[in-house]
């Protein structure tokens, strides 16, 4: 049995079943034990690839992206450019490098990234030399000002909790306990909540929602600092509007594993809900919610790959291929992952993508 396991299952023996939270930020984040704080979760030596470490297509458009929202929005400096989450650094390395061209945009951006993990800060400090980025525990420390943001499979790993509907108005949470040397899952009494109130009439018996706090409340500061100062924020994510159904997951060594067998030894994620993040957000203003594919095919992916592939060899020009396909056909990840942007209620909209016609 792991430590972390064996800590879990006496923690719960002394306290009682752990949210689906709890158990998410013990796995990920445990100083001794955590995820996120003794592997190396990303790469084909991880568990792992994220789109910037597919292709560098993804990192360079996100970059000219973010360089025309900065001159459409009358060039602002100073200005942060922050990351939510920056992985190995691979994105943010290449959206620096596309827009080395855009004038003035290096000389007035200041360099921020928020990351947990002290493995991947290294990494990280490897793969921006040169670039002197500050790191941060938490967003609340990045500097006021006008604040340029990507954070791409951030919010999927903040610690969710699952209700599942009941009879009448109660819910039950789903919980993490143990019997003898498992860990295994079992439901609350159920309760009102509060916050559910309003999922009661869409959401019938037996069926699951997730909540996420950690969530909201970046996206309630997002927006406050958009607000006050301009710019704009890009959540790059898999899930839906509206989170309805278990999406809790485990991956480790590129497969889907039980969340329940090794606590610390896999990744843990879930479906992003992207309404609570646009609602808490406000008044920012939120895009529609866009699939991947469209969005890179509208800032022209299709032409930046064949530029390419011009002239490579066979298997060059093949691997382009293929990493243009995977990060934009819909049967990969072109429809799973979606695309939101928030912004100033005063701001144009940004390129490639809608204003968002609901109300939220």
């Amino acid at each position: 049995m792991s430590a972390l396991k064996h800590r879990l299952i006496s923690r719960i023996a002394r306290t009682g079943p752990m949210t689906v939270a709890d158990y998410m930020t013990e796995c990920l984040l445990h100083p001794e034990h955590g995820y996120y704080t003794t592997q190396h979760p990303l790469g084909r030596e991880g568990d792992f690839i994220t789109a910037p470490e597919i292709s560098q297509m993804f990192g360079e458009l996100l970059g000219l992206w973010l360089a025309q929202v900065w001159m459409d929005q009358g060039a602002p400096a100073p200005f942060t450019l922050a990351e939510l989450g920056p992985g190995r650094g691979t994105l943010m390395s290449d959206v620096l490098r596309a827009t080395r061209g855009v004038p003035g945009f290096h000389d007035a951006l200041s360099l921020h990234l928020v990351e947990a993990s002290p493995t991947l800060r290294a990494t990280q400090a490897e793969t921006l030399t040169g670039y002197r980025p500050t790191w941060h525990d938490t967003l609340e420390t990045v500097p006021e000002g006008p604040l340029f943001l990507l954070a791409n499979e951030f919010f999927d790993a903040l610690p969710i909790r699952q209700f599942q509907r009941g009879r009448a108005d109660g819910w039950h949470e789903r919980m993490v306990g143990a019997a003898q040397d498992r860990l295994i899952w079992g439901l609350a009494p159920p309760v009102p909540v509060a916050m559910l109130a309003d999922r009661l009439a869409t959401v019938t018996e037996g069926q699951i929602v997730e909540t996420c706090a950690p969530a909201t409340a970046i996206a309630g500061e997002i927006g406050r600092r958009l607000c006050a100062g301009g710019g704009v924020a890009l959540i790059v994510d898999y899930g839906e509007w509206d989170s309805i159904g278990d999406t809790f997951q485990a991956v480790a060594g590129h497969a889907p594993t039980d969340p329940l067998d090794s606590p610390g030894m896999a990744d843990l994620t879930a479906h992003v809900a992207f309404a609570p993040i646009a609602a808490a957000a406000c008044p920012a203003m939120a895009s529609a919610l866009t699939p991947q594919g469209v969005f890179l095919e509208r800032l022209g992916i299709t032409a930046r790959a064949q530029a390419l592939a011009a002239g490579r060899p066979g298997p060059e020009r093949e691997a382009i291929v293929t990493a243009h396909r995977r990060l934009t056909h819909h049967e990969e990840m072109g429809n799973l992952f979606r695309m939101l942007a928030l912004t100033p209620p005063d701001a144009p909209p940004p390129p490639g993508l809608a204003r968002q016609q609901d109300t939220v």
